[in-house]
Order: structure tokens, then C-alpha cells, then sequence
């Protein structure tokens, strides 16, 4: 073993075969392996269906053998920030380290596989020995849990027996008794047909199409106006009030159209194009289950003042005044990357 630590970065969802290969690739070169759990602080959804403690144990279960070497924290997501997100890994790695009981010199590197864009990560960490292993024989997280979430259609056999065959079994044991037992499971397969649905309604179009929304960022005496959704993708969620932008106006006209049928906010427009602070757009490439979808946030601010009444309408079923410190800790109840809209335009992204 020539390195203390390794650290090796993924979102595990979930922990299949692939990820046990390179574990135990790790931990032939080090002393000890640092899983950094990401996209903690999100929501159920079909591309993340599992909490990081839920992972946690699929990671430790899978690895039991060797349980003592591993250290297991959760990493969260800056989907427009990339170097607060560099900082939080390194600020996280070392925490760990200490709290292992390490030493300032500790010997570090980062473990991964160059297998497409997404791994250009392992390349912004110069001060850790890189250890780029090779691909391994497993179906990719993406597609087991599309057997998984597609588990009660026609070839319910034929989707399990390929979850079994590239996950350790007690993942698979975990996994099974997920789509028994848990309540979340029934919404998630309802949310991955809907998405299903949708793509195909569109894969007769010419080239992969580009969607086109506002959000509204309504920020009112130390409170932001948030709407819950009425419907899929992210039933029961939070988010700002917006949609997608129509054929005939513009996209501040959007975003006020949106804001007025989901929250039936009496505010005029003149004055809210009055108080009108930013704009952003946000477009993550993978912000939207739906497809490539680039939204504009508008960000309108009345500093004080008695709390206009709103109720919800149109695609939300609620709308509600949160407390702005209470909203940047929604993660978990939040739709899509609305949290980090949120922290753009209030200081904290």
C-alpha cells in the first residue's frame, strides 16, 4: 500500500458491481477508502432514488469484509458553482481524515474511471495521485434503475434478474425490499413512466428538443413565494412558481403569467417589473428530468411590507410564504435545481 487515503467519488445509485470492483481496487493501494456520497440533499427522483444513508448501507453491506477501512460522507451538489464544490470535496476529504485520526501528511489520492465527460472531476484535484482504473464488466447505474423502476411491467423476471446479476446481493436484497416496502417506490415508478411518456412523445422530432421556462423568484419581507406541485415530475415538491414559455411572449411575460396562475399573487405587474432585482439563466445540462430544459429566473424583492395573500392554482395545489432561512434548508422537498436557484440570488451560491 503506498497511499493512507483514497478517495473515490460517485453518486451510487445505486452501489452495483462496477463500484465494489474499484473499492476493492482502492483499497489494495490504500490503507483506507473515503466514499464521498453525492447529490446528498436531493430529493427522491428517478435519478436519485436513495438517500445517502440508504447508500451508505448499500456501501457498507456490500463490503462488509473490509467495513473497517471505509469512511462514508455525504457530498453535496453545486450545480453553478464548480469551485465551491471542489472546495467542499477537499474541506470534506480533510474533515474525515481527521476525524479517522490522519495526520496533516497523510498520503491522498482519487480513485475513478475516465469513462466520458462526466469524469472530468477527477482531473481537479492535482494535489491527490490520480488512480484511473479500468472499466468493469456492470450495467450502468442508469439503466438498473430502469429495471428497477419498470420492475412491475412486462418482463418483471427478465428486470430483476439483471438487477441481481450486476449488484452484490445484499444490495439486491435492499433493493428488493425498496420496491416491496417502501411508500416512495409506488411514486417513483409512477414519476419514471411519466418521464418515459413524455421522451416518446417527442422522439419523432427531427433533432432532440430544447425546452424553454421562467421561474419566479419572489422574495417578500424575508420570505420567498414557493408552490407545491400538483403533479408529475415532482408531485409533492416544492418549487418557484414558473413553466414553460409560450409561443406568443416574451420571457418576463412568462415568468409573470406563471406566477399569477400558480399563486394567484394580486401584486400588478407594473409593480413588479418595479421591483424587479436579477435575472439568471440556469441551464444545467441534467437540471430537468424532462429533457434539455434551460430555465430564466427573474428575481423581484420588496424589502418589507405586510405578506400579500396567495393560494394555489393552475399545476400547484399550495402556495406558501417560507421564510427565506428555512427555504435554503428545503433541500430534500425541493424540485429539481431550485435550491440552487435560490442561492444564487439570495447569497449563498
Amino acid at each position: 500500500m503506498d497511499l493512507d487515503y483514497l478517495v473515490f467519488i460517485g453518486r451510487f445509485e445505486p452501489f452495483h458491481n462496477g463500484h465494489a470492483a474499484v473499492a476493492r481496487h482502492a483499497l489494495v493501494r490504500a490503507k483506507k477508502l473515503i466514499f464521498l456520497v453525492g447529490s446528498a440533499n436531493t430529493p427522491r427522483t428517478v435519478r436519485n432514488p436513495w438517500t445517502v444513508a440508504e447508500r451508505a448501507v448499500m456501501i457498507q453491506s456490500a463490503l462488509a469484509d473490509v467495513a473497517g477501512r471505509l469512511i462514508v460522507r455525504p457530498l453535496r451538489d453545486h450545480l453553478y458553482n464548480e469551485n465551491l464544490w471542489v472546495a467542499n470535496v477537499q474541506r470534506t476529504v480533510a474533515e474525515a481524515i481527521q476525524a479517522d485520526g490522519g495526520d496533516s501528511g497523510a498520503k491522498i489520492g482519487l480513485i475513478g474511471m475516465s469513462k466520458d465527460a462526466s469524469s472530468y472531476y477527477l482531473r481537479e484535484f492535482p494535489q491527490w495521485l490520480l488512480v484511473d482504473v479500468q472499466h468493469t464488466e456492470s450495467l450502468s447505474a442508469t439503466e438498473l434503475r430502469a429495471y428497477l423502476l419498470a420492475a412491475d411491467g412486462a418482463d418483471f423476471q427478465g428486470g430483476l434478474l439483471m438487477l441481481r446479476g450486476n449488484v452484490p446481493e445484499p444490495v439486491f436484497e435492499m433493493l428488493e425490499a425498496f420496491r416491496k416496502n417502501s411508500p416512495a417506490y409506488g411514486q417513483l415508478a409512477a414519476e419514471y413512466r411519466f418521464v418515459e411518456e413524455y421522451k416518446a412523445g417527442w422522439k419523432n422530432a427531427p433533432y432532440p428538443p430544447t425546452f424553454v421556462t421562467t421561474d419566479a423568484v419572489v422574495v417578500h419581507s424575508g420570505h420567498v413565494l414557493l408552490v407545491r406541485r400538483r403533479a408529475e415530475p415532482g408531485k409533492g415538491l416544492w418549487a418557484l412558481p414558473g413553466g414553460f414559455v409560450g409561443q406568443d411572449e416574451g420571457l418576463l411575460e412568462s415568468c409573470l403569467r406563471e406566477l399569477r396562475e400558480e399563486t394567484r399573487l394580486k401584486i400588478p405587474a407594473p409593480v413588479l417589473k418595479g421591483s424587479l432585482k436579477g435575472r439568471q439563466v440556469f441551464d444545467h445540462p441534467e437540471r430537468s428530468l424532462r429533457g434539455r430544459t434551460i430555465t430564466h429566473a427573474f428575481h423581484f424583492d420588496f424589502p418589507a411590507g405586510e405578506l400579500p395573500a396567495v393560494r394555489g392554482g393552475d399545476d400547484a395545489d399550495k402556495a406558501r410564504w417560507i421564510p427565506v432561512s428555512e427555504a435554503l434548508e428545503m433541500g430534500v422537498k425541493l424540485f429539481e435545481d431550485h435550491l440552487h436557484i435560490l442561492e444564487f440570488f439570495l447569497g449563498r451560491g
